[in-house]
């Protein structure tokens, strides 16, 4: 995993820990809004627990599809970072101008 990923990871844990706290906090609280704010609460954590494991999956499958991709054909992938590389180069020499 690279920085980035280890940084979203981090804040995702943090904030998972930060709600987990929160809820425990409020466990005494009886008032029937606090009661429905700590189940909406727990909803939504489940449902981005869930949208994550998702997006992770997804990403995965993704760069092992692209390193496949990359491994088979070698030097058809080099071609095209070559032409893009060229091309955002072409972009950015003419934004300048």
């Amino acid at each position: 995993m690279n920085t980035d990923s280890n940084s979203v990871n981090d804040n995702i844990h943090n904030i998972t820990d930060d709600t987990k706290a929160l809820l425990d906090a409020t466990a005494d609280a009886v008032g029937d809004k606090v009661v429905q704010a700590r189940n909406r609460l727990s909803a939504a954590m489940a449902a981005a627990k869930d949208s994550y494991a998702i997006v992770q999956k997804k990403a995965v499958e993704g760069a092992k599809v692209a390193d496949k991709t990359i491994r088979e054909n070698p030097y058809q992938s080099i071609a095209v970072a070559f032409g893009v590389g060229a091309l955002v180069g072409y972009l950015i020499s003419r934004r300048g101008k």
